[in-house]
């Protein structure tokens, strides 16, 4: 993948896959969101590099460990790839809230790994989907494109959103990605 391929990065839980206040702790728990595998195909076969960021604080609340996360991501790379796509890269911070880490959402030390992983210069205009403030936030710190997803906690995220900055709202990753690819003339 050529290092001037647009990017594209996405948060996991409630973007991708099925959110839960409980987190998700183990390889069955990870259940795709309807129409989410298909998107990252479709953006993949447009050329997007396809990068996941996520906050997996229940490694450092001691609900699962490393290894089951890295069990969960293998099954979203495999589901993804048996959709015909590929996940260019997944990028988590397993801390805490009170470790005060600088990889935690919104804090940029995710972005940061991956401009010096994919040489990536600059951020301006590049998406960054989520479902939570932390993603919006992120993206805005960061210069990139955010956008809102209405599934997992998005709804609750847009009522808390309301009013204060202008938006860009989509019903799900699917319709995300049909609204970029449609922009980009990779339809």
């Amino acid at each position: 993948m050529s290092e001037n391929a647009p990017l594209i990065v996405l948060d996991r839980d409630g973007v991708i896959n099925h959110d839960d206040d409980e987190y998700i702790k183990s390889v069955d728990e990870w259940q795709p969101l309807p129409g989410s595998l298909d998107a990252i195909a479709r953006l993949s076969r447009a050329g997007y590099r396809v990068v996941v960021v996520t906050n997996q604080s229940g490694v450092g609340r001691g609900l699962f460990d490393l290894a089951t996360l890295e069990r969960i991501h293998a099954r979203l790379r495999d589901a993804v790839t048996a959709a015909g796509g590929r996940i260019d890269g997944i990028y988590y911070c397993p801390h805490a809230p009170t470790a005060h880490c600088g990889c935690r959402k919104p804090k940029l030390g995710l972005l940061r790994d991956i401009e010096a992983d994919l040489g990536l210069r600059s951020w301006q205009g590049v998406p960054l989907v989520g479902d939570k403030p932390s993603d919006l936030e992120m993206a805005r710190a960061i210069g990139a494109r955010g956008i809102l997803v209405r599934t997992g906690k998005g709804e609750r995220s847009l009522a808390e959103l309301s009013g204060t900055t202008q938006l860009e709202v989509y019903r799900d990753l699917a319709a995300a990605a049909d609204a970029l690819l449609r922009e980009a003339g990779r339809a």
